[in-house]
């Protein structure tokens, strides 16, 4: 029997709140939307370790996953786990051919232990960090929507994202991706739905093309 309402279950990026959602709305007809949020990770948790314990907080089967950025790589671990009907990505990788080069090098000499995550309450340091933008024009953003700050938290995350080793993925996986992302450039995206205009944050200001265009891709077949 076909459920009537489909839950979507939306999982924000690196260190932001599930307030970079707030203006994603779907018809409340067909759609119920539940928000992840980051939880502290334990001493030396793997990835794989995290997700698991984050499907304590998915309370429907078979929902539509949705993430972004490294909020999408914790998406498709989950997904290993539980059963979805439709894995989505937002302004992330599905696999360690789509990371940038300077990525590629941190893992491999492990520069990303450097980053002084200890410096989280400082919001410019944050903001450069983690995503690797100019602080300067979007510092206000960064303010309202970067909400865990906590450095065991951060020092995980930045490790997890550099050193994920994920190289084959699921082709089912629906990527949505900005033709202007500075993160994770589109160059080296391959099978993506692309947002003309879109950068690292579109979920937040491209936020009426996702509200167009979500539900179609959620119900298509």
């Amino acid at each position: 029997m076909r459920q009537d309402i489909i839950h979507v279950y939306l999982m924000p990026g690196m260190a932001a709140s599930p307030k970079i959602f707030e203006h994603i709305k779907l018809p409340e007809a067909q759609f119920k939307l539940h928000y992840l949020e980051w939880i502290i990770p334990v001493d030396d948790e793997t990835i794989e370790a995290y997700a698991l314990r984050m499907t304590k907080f998915i309370k429907h089967e078979n929902i539509v996953l949705l993430g972004v950025s490294f909020g999408g790589v914790l998406v498709q671990e989950i997904s290993k786990l539980i059963k979805v009907q439709k894995l989505i990505i937002v302004s992330s990788v599905k696999s360690i051919n789509e990371l940038p080069r300077h990525m590629l090098l941190a893992k491999v000499t492990k520069a990303y232990r450097l980053v002084p995550t200890q410096l989280a309450s400082n919001i410019d340091v944050l903001a450069k960090y983690a995503y690797g933008t100019k602080v300067s024009k979007r510092l206000e953003l960064y303010k309202k929507y970067l909400s865990v700050n906590d450095s065991k938290y951060l020092s995980w995350a930045i490790k997890n994202m550099v050193c994920w080793n994920q190289e084959a993925y699921d082709p089912k996986i629906i990527h949505i991706h900005g033709d202007n992302d500075a993160v994770f450039s589109i160059k080296n995206i391959s099978n993506y739905v692309e947002v003309n205009g879109g950068t690292h944050i579109m979920i937040i200001n491209k936020y009426k093309w996702f509200n167009a265009h979500l539900p179609k891709i959620i119900l298509d077949n």
